[in-house]
C-alpha cells in the first residue's frame, strides 16, 4: 500500500509538545471523474509544519499527511472525460495548489473560509506522501527549469509572496521604497527578489549582520538590525535622497510593527502582514490612524 507521514498524538500543552511523525499506510487512490493521480516526487516544509508539531497552528489533528507543497507527475486520471485528461495531463511533471476554497477573487475566499492542505481538520488531503488525487483544477505545469524539490518549494511561498507584495502593497512599482522585515524565512527572501525585479528599492530588517549582507547580494539596497534601538532613523538615512519615505512595509512578525513603520511610512503608506511569528496581536497607535496607514 502506498504511504504517508503524519504526526502521532502524545501528551503535552500546546507549544510545549513536539509531535513524532509516523509513518502509515493509505488506501491506493482511485480518481473520480475530474480527477488526478500525482505520485509525488518532492514535498516542501513551511513554518506552518513546525506550528502543527507543536500543536500551534488551527485545527492540528492526526491520521492527516502533512505538509502543504508538493511537486510529481500525473500518473492516471478519471474516468471522464478520461481521453482529454489523459491528453492534457498524464506523464506531466506538476505543481500542486498547496489550499482549498479560494478561486481567483482578489478581495479574499468566495466563501469566507480558505484551507491549507496538511496535517489540519481543514482538509483531508497533505503532500508527504507517495500518491495523491486532486482535482485536475489544483494544479498547474511545473516549470521546466526547476528539479522537483524547486518546484515542490514554490507554490504556497510564492502565492503568499506575490499577494503580499503585487496585490495588496499597491506599490510594486519602479522607484518605490518598500520594507521587508526578518529577511532570511522563505517569504521575505522571494518578496525581495521579486520586488527587486520589478524595480523597487527594497530595504530589510534581520537581527543578523550576515543576513543583511546576503540580501544586499540578492538586490536589497540596504538593512538594519532591528535588535538596535532606533533602527528606523537609521533606515530612514539609507533611502534615496529624493525619497525619505517607505512607500509600503511586507511584514511576517507582526508586535510593534505598525508603531515602528508609522515613523517611516508615507501618508496612505501600507503594511501587509502576513505571519505573526512575535504573537498573534498587532498594536496600532493613533499616529497610524491620523495617518492614513492601511494595514
Amino acid at each position: 500500500m502506498p504511504r504517508a507521514v503524519t504526526i502521532d498524538k502524545v501528551d503535552g500543552k500546546p507549544g510545549q509538545v513536539y509531535y513524532p511523525l509516523k509513518l502509515i499506510d493509505v488506501p491506493r487512490p482511485t480518481p473520480k471523474p475530474n480527477e488526478l493521480v500525482v505520485r509525488l516526487s518532492a514535498a516542501a516544509l513551511n513554518h506552518r509544519d513546525l506550528f502543527i508539531r507543536q500543536h500551534l497552528y488551527p485545527g492540528t489533528t492526526f491520521g492527516v499527511p502533512l505538509l502543504a507543497d508538493g511537486a510529481g507527475t500525473v500518473v492516471a486520471t478519471g474516468s471522464t472525460p478520461s481521453a482529454q485528461l489523459d491528453a492534457q495531463w498524464k506523464g506531466k511533471r506538476v505543481v500542486l495548489t498547496p489550499g482549498r476554497g479560494w478561486a481567483d477573487a482578489p478581495e479574499g475566499p468566495e466563501g469566507g473560509s480558505y484551507a491549507i492542505l496538511g496535517g489540519t481538520k481543514a482538509s483531508p488531503l497533505g503532500t508527504l506522501q507517495e500518491f495523491i488525487t486532486v482535482d485536475a483544477g489544483e494544479v498547474e505545469e511545473a516549470p521546466a527549469h526547476l528539479s522537483a524539490v524547486e518546484a515542490a518549494a514554490l507554490p504556497l511561498t510564492g502565492l503568499t509572496t506575490w499577494r503580499a507584495v503585487f496585490t495588496k502593497s499597491g506599490n510594486a512599482e519602479p522607484g518605490r521604497n518598500l520594507l521587508i522585515t526578518g529577511i532570511g524565512g522563505g517569504v521575505a527572501l522571494m518578496a525581495l527578489q521579486l520586488a527587486s525585479a520589478a524595480g523597487c528599492n527594497v530595504f530589510v530588517t534581520s537581527g543578523s549582520a550576515e543576513k543583511l549582507r546576503k540580501a544586499k547580494e540578492l538586490g536589497a539596497q540596504g538593512g538594519v538590525n532591528y535588535k538596535e534601538e532606533g533602527w528606523e532613523k537609521k533606515l530612514v538615512e539609507q533611502l534615496p535622497a529624493g525619497r525619505k519615505y517607505v512607500d509600503a512595509v511586507i511584514d511576517g512578525a507582526g508586535g510593534d510593527i505598525v508603531d515602528k513603520a508609522a515613523k517611516i511610512l508615507k501618508v496612505g503608506g501600507v503594511i501587509v502582514s502576513y505571519g505573526m511569528t512575535l504573537g498573534p496581536k498587532i498594536s496600532c497607535p493613533m499616529s497610524a490612524i491620523l495617518k492614513n496607514i492601511e494595514v
